[in-house]
């Protein structure tokens, strides 16, 4: 059987009408050019449904097929099968299939597997990483969100020196400073890679209890020394994370602080663990966890008034914390 093709020499666009036989294993280009190759050093293009396919030659010379009818009558009688790749995805069950396996590998990657890779990464960063990523962005806060602190001086440096005097619960303790802002998003306390914890005036009153209070920045505490803020930053910006471990170019993770910030929606895991912190540093101080759930209790009621509130929405369900608190050992 004799196929009508055009041969490039693949060093020119020059194109050359010939036609393609194959005899005893042997692909023979006959016309304007001639020339024999086997036909297993032969590569056969994939099927398209409106391109002519190519069959090209190990020195990068190629034949464009024309008359393609004959062609897969060629293919048939020389025994030719596409892989089982390109049979897979001729095939839209079977494309159908890969597209929902590929939706699960990535699915699953992201809700276990990601969340891994950011803690053994986060565990290979030095401290200082954490610290210069975290440096400025009190200050974006302070222009966009915070404001400073209305609460009394004295009250201020109180809060601070208690929790001080309060021993932490694991061996190297991370440096960290409290900074008190009053907050145009309701009370709230959350911790900043820098090691800084902001506690609002708002959560201040709210609590209205320095035991409680101690809660809330044993658990802020907990998020430093668990580096989880970075974990949560590796895990958003993964791409960005590889440059800066790689090449030590933070600017990418830098513009995704505030994001991560303002919608710090942890896993359920990071949360639990921040929470076990806070329960053992108040067993080491002799503190009684009553305290520490009545956070999350003033915490419920005042979201009852306000169900957007930013430290409840960003927060797994409270009663479920409050029984493990409570039934903690």
């Amino acid at each position: 059987m004799s196929v009508l093709a055009s041969y490039y020499d693949g060093r020119t666009s020059r194109r050359h009408q010939v036609t393609l036989e194959v005899v005893a294993g042997v692909a023979q280009v006959r016309g304007e050019i001639e020339r024999d190759c086997p036909i297993g050093q032969l590569r056969v293009s994939e099927r398209f449904a409106r391109a002519a396919r190519k069959v090209s030659f190990p020195d990068g010379a190629y034949l464009e097929i024309i008359d393609g009818a004959a062609f897969r009558e060629l293919l048939q009688e020389t025994g030719h099968q596409d892989s089982l790749v390109v049979r897979l995805q001729q095939s839209w069950r079977h494309a159908l299939a890969a597209c929902a396996v590929l939706v699960a590998v990535v699915v699953l990657s992201y809700v276990y597997l990601l969340p891994l890779a950011a803690q053994g990464i986060a565990a290979t960063l030095p401290v200082a990483v954490d610290r210069q990523i975290g440096q400025g962005t009190l200050e974006f806060l302070d222009q966009h969100v915070l404001a400073p602190s209305q609460l009394d001086a004295r009250r201020t440096q109180a809060i601070t020196a208690r929790f001080r005097a309060l021993t932490a619960p694991l061996p190297d303790a991370p440096d960290y400073q409290i900074v008190f802002r009053k907050s145009r998003i309701g009370p709230n306390a959350f911790a900043l890679p820098s090691g800084q914890i902001v506690v609002t005036d708002e959560i201040v009153r709210l609590l209205d209890d320095d035991d409680a209070l101690m809660g809330v920045l044993a658990h802020e505490l907990g998020h430093v020394h668990r580096r989880h803020l970075m974990r949560r930053l590796i895990q958003s910006s993964a791409i960005a994370a590889t440059a800066t471990v790689l090449f030590g170019d933070v600017s990418a993770v830098l513009a995704n602080i505030p994001t991560v910030l303002l919608d710090l929606k942890y896993s359920r895991d990071i949360e639990r663990e921040a929470d076990d912190y806070a329960i053992a540093m108040f067993k080491a101080n002799g503190l009684p966890r009553q305290k520490l759930a009545l956070v999350f209790e003033k915490l419920e009621s005042a979201g009852k008034d306000d169900p957007a509130s930013p430290y409840l929405s960003s927060h797994p369900a409270n009663d479920e914390r409050i029984a493990h608190i409570l039934g903690a050992r």
